[in-house]
């Protein structure tokens, strides 16, 4: 029997039972009426250290987190009006005093405008700053007063280990300010970002984190930031005890350049990338094989060469980019993972190899506009 049908069919026999205990004693109010006074509150003895510290953190942090709709503009059939309405939500923190709001890029990429809501539930429109796709991280901008920002403190992600405490606040399905507790649960996870792009170094956490959390910080049990809380793997799309979040070093590099810039300039060495099925069929090693060369780029100036095919179809021996710096490029995706971190001008050795030879080579990186 279906569990609904079952209780509709209870409610007439648990409505029937006080007039059947009325009949039974005789009167139709029981005796006991001077009994229905309010319990005497049991009491309690101090609250304990882990509960102390719960509500320290939250209490300390909780006006560094803010509440984030998106709103979308629409005409009306009718008048042609044009109105802006609620298209989702999310969460964001303060980066710092001047109004900067950081947040997952996929909190705002569908929106045409955005409102942020403060503790005090004042709320004010932002404009945004900046973002970056690849790391799934966006900067809003808000002109609230000063004493209503405390900027959040920045921890580091590096350090982390696993088995520690972790703390995440957010509005999880719109309900402002929860708090939820749990532990780092692996490093140096990776996922994929919304454009396909691996985000690596990501933390794994079983603080419960649903739809609403992202953006959200996630805190140590110092109350600083070491993530920001970006994805869960669910079947449902509610928590199942698996979240990630983008670690606070990668955070604490990428925002700095949105709020200066608007953008992420990645510095670029001038090739184009053969596909994986050419890297296969050529059987080459683990890198980037170069299938073009930019006459006037940074790769060219440092003598590398392209493949390419000869007169007779045969294929001509090009490089294969295998490492930047001694740190290894295993995919085009590695390569451009390494080249985020480093900036227009500055002089990189990369690993190069062609023909079963290995060599390295300094190339003097260009701006990737």
């Amino acid at each position: 029997m279906h569990p609904a049908t079952t209780l509709l069919r209870r409610r007439p026999l648990l409505l029937a039972l006080p007039l059947l205990l009325g009949a039974a004693t005789g009167t139709g109010s029981l005796a006991q009426k001077g009994d229905a006074a309010p319990r005497a509150v049991t009491p309690r003895g101090a609250l304990s250290a882990d509960e102390l510290a719960n509500i320290d953190v939250f209490k300390r942090l909780s006006p560094s987190v803010v509440h984030i709709t998106t709103v979308a503009t629409t005409r009306d059939f009718f008048n042609r009006a044009v109105q802006q309405v609620p298209r989702g939500t999310g969460t964001g923190f303060v980066w710092d005093a001047a109004g900067h709001i950081v947040t997952n890029f996929h909190v705002i990429q569908e929106g045409t405008g955005a409102r942020v809501t403060l503790l005090d539930q004042t709320t004010w429109p932002a404009r945004l700053v900046g973002a970056f796709p690849d790391r799934d991280l966006a900067v809003l901008k808000i002109d609230a007063p000063r004493e209503k920002l405390p900027p959040i403190p920045i921890g580091s992600s590096r350090d982390l280990q696993v088995g520690q405490k972790v703390y995440a606040i957010g509005n999880p399905f719109g309900l402002d300010q929860t708090l939820t507790t749990g532990i780092v649960s692996a490093l140096n996870r990776e996922i994929e970002s919304f454009n396909n792009r691996s985000i690596r170094g990501v933390v794994q956490t079983d603080a419960a984190i649903n739809p609403g959390n992202s953006g959200g910080p996630l805190l140590d049990s110092a109350g600083r930031l070491v993530g920001v809380n970006t994805q869960i793997a669910s079947p449902s799309g509610a928590s199942a005890g698996i979240g990630f979040a983008i670690p606070v070093d990668e955070v604490n590099r990428v925002v700095p350049r949105l709020i200066r810039d608007g953008r992420i300039t990645r510095p670029a060495l001038g090739v184009s990338a053969a596909s994986a099925q050419i890297h296969r069929a050529l059987r080459l090693p683990d890198g980037v094989a170069v299938v073009q060369i930019n006459p006037d780029g940074p790769a060219a100036k440092a003598g590398l060469q392209a493949f390419s095919r000869a007169r007779d179809g045969s294929i001509v021996a090009g490089d294969v980019i295998t490492a930047i710096n001694d740190e290894p490029v295993a995919s085009l995706d590695d390569m451009l993972t390494l080249l985020e971190k480093r900036q227009p001008g500055e002089t990189v050795q990369l690993g190069v190899w062609r023909a079963g030879k290995a060599r390295k080579v300094a190339a003097v990186l260009a701006s990737g506009d």
